[in-house]
């Protein structure tokens, strides 16, 4: 089966949000393109070389990737219409991730065992990215 992969699109500061998924996840990236290094770099202002072209971080068997929307693009405005979902392998990384994520953003359901068998929670991290930990208990 095909990977589904999560690519985010920030105004920006797509390198401090990945930073700050790398610091949660403790994985490093194994991509990072910035403007600058495109073939097209000539054409770019000064002012957005060094912003992220790619970046790719592996997080399980998929990969989050991301990249900055230039100036010159249209602003990149963050809705409810996307969460990334992470089913963690324990009942402890599901704390340790939903913790680490959720720090500095909003919590819309604190991590707690569910009717359908799960340790479920959902947040906006402090980026404006929706994300759910869903951790299906082993009986």
């Amino acid at each position: 089966m095909a990977a589904v992969n999560t690519y985010l699109n920030f105004n920006g500061n797509t390198e401090e949000a990945f930073n700050f998924y790398k610091s949660v996840f403790g994985r490093e990236f194994v991509m990072v393109q910035r403007m600058k290094d495109t073939p097209e770099a000539d054409k770019i202002p000064n002012s957005d070389k060094e912003k992220i072209m790619h970046i790719a971080l592996p997080i399980g068997a998929n990969i989050l990737m991301g990249t900055d929307a230039l100036d010159s693009m249209p602003q990149v405005t963050f809705g409810t219409n996307s969460s990334i979902c992470i089913s963690p392998d324990s009942e402890e990384e599901a704390k340790k991730l939903f913790d680490g994520l959720s720090a500095g953003g909003q919590i819309g359901m604190p991590l707690e065992k569910m009717f359908w068998g799960a340790l479920f929670g959902f947040f906006t991290d402090k980026f404006g990215v929706q994300w759910m930990v869903n951790y299906d208990i082993k009986k």
